[in-house]
């Protein structure tokens, strides 16, 4: 099979249209139909067939699009790793990220990084897990920081260090007043927090649930989660965000937590890359330097 080919193929399975991958290709369709022949006399199946003004893959092509992407992998990861032999910290690193670790983790170890390899560049996507887990499975990104869960087939984790989640609220709110707040009494305040189906916000409803206590009463919800120390301060809501953001000036604002065994979330922080992947020296360096600022967040 020709390598051109198969990436020819995996784009005409993606836009699962002759026209289209033509456009993107810049190839005419006849060339791409000779191409899709030829892979389906190498593998002795059709790989497509025709649906609507579309085409979609058969099993065949399917099975053919899982090797076509390994493939690519594979020669990416060989031409990559053949450049940096001798080249010591350089190239370019493609990372997606988290909010959290993007704000805290990733601006010192960036800061280190450039100044051992200052040939080195970044590329950075920061997003929720469920976005950048396929890009990474894609390609488009080589390292993923984001919170740990179920190993996957043809993914690779590294722990970092653990993430603690705390109700939180600004130093004057009343909640304080109390000698010992409980469940219940945080029930009786109202809160800024995440959307339902983010899995810190799933995880305190839960909470709340287990103890039969109503659910806490949500007057803003927000899904950008580096706005959240912000509002916890200009509205006196309570939340539920890392404990990252309440060390000494490190949020902007001046929040305090509501230091609660019930409503204390501890999650893995890990970097995760395809297991078949080439991790460059200086991504294994950048990797490293994120556990550094993860197990001792800077001043």
């Amino acid at each position: 099979m020709d390598l051109r080919d198969l990436q020819y193929f995996e784009v005409i399975a993606e836009l699962e249209h002759m026209g289209r991958a033509a456009e993107r290709l810049h190839r005419t369709q006849p060339a791409l139909t000779s191409c899709v022949r030829r892979l389906e006399e190498a593998c002795g199946a059709l790989l497509f067939e025709k649906t609507g003004r579309g085409i979609r893959l058969t099993s065949a092509g399917k099975a053919l699009l899982k090797w076509a992407q390994r493939t690519r992998f594979d020669v990416e990861s060989a031409r990559r790793e053949i450049s940096d032999i001798g080249r010591g910290l350089t190239g370019n690193i493609k990372i997606g990220i988290v909010p959290t670790a993007a704000q805290f983790l990733l601006p010192p170890a960036a800061r280190d990084l450039m100044r051992e390899a200052p040939d080195v560049t970044l590329r950075t996507t920061v997003a929720l897990v469920d976005v950048l887990k396929p890009l990474l499975r894609a390609g488009d990104i080589d390292l993923m920081v984001g919170t740990g869960g179920a190993t996957e087939p043809g993914f690779a984790s590294q722990n970092l260090a653990e993430d603690v989640i705390v109700v939180a609220a600004a130093d004057t709110h009343a909640i304080f007043d109390k000698p010992k707040p409980g469940l219940k009494d945080l029930a009786g305040y109202r809160w800024v927090l995440q959307p339902a189906g983010a899995p810190t916000r799933d995880w305190l409803d839960q909470t709340f649930d287990r103890h039969r206590i109503p659910r806490p009463v949500v007057q803003v919800e927000s899904t950008m989660l580096l706005m959240l120390p912000t509002l916890i301060g200009e509205t006196g809501l309570l939340s539920f965000i890392s404990r990252l953001h309440l060390q000494a000036g490190r949020s902007g604002a001046a929040l305090r937590e509501v230091k609660l065994p019930a409503t204390t979330m501890r999650r893995r922080m890990v970097v995760t890359y395809r297991d078949s992947g080439y991790v460059s020296p200086a991504a294994q360096r950048l990797i490293h330097l994120l556990a550094k600022y993860a197990h001792s967040p800077p001043e």
